[in-house]
């Protein structure tokens, strides 16, 4: 069976039965989970999703979807007591960018920590 390449390179990556979009993603798990068992963060969540556009009916009539922002993973940390997004970025596609300022001018003044792959 051949599997197709990520347009990015990415490596799918299996952890704690979870799979991953790519290595970096996985290692980042791995380094979120000793987080929280250490007790630096709390409340960890895989793939958060936030809604950037509610779906509506356009003036032809047509049922437009919504626009959702998925991020990596979400947490609390546990010395600010913030929620803290989090992305695992390569490379920042046009997408990405406009999604990002999207989520940051619906959901202000909560913001988008990138972590670099």
């Amino acid at each position: 069976m051949r599997y197709r390449r990520h347009k990015y390179n990415a490596k799918k990556t299996v952890i704690d039965g979870i799979t991953f979009d790519s290595k970096a993603e996985a290692k980042r798990y791995t380094e979120l989970k000793l987080l929280e068992r250490a007790g630096l963060i709390s409340k960890l969540k895989l793939q958060p999703r936030y809604n950037l556009m509610p779906s509506y009916t356009n003036g032809k009539g047509q049922k437009i979807r919504a626009i959702d922002y998925i991020a990596d993973f979400e947490y609390l940390d546990t010395e600010t007591n913030r929620v803290v997004i989090e992305d695992v970025k390569g490379k920042k596609t046009a997408v990405y960018n406009i999604k990002k300022k999207l989520f940051e001018k619906r959901y202000k003044p909560q913001t988008i920590k990138e972590i670099k792959e």
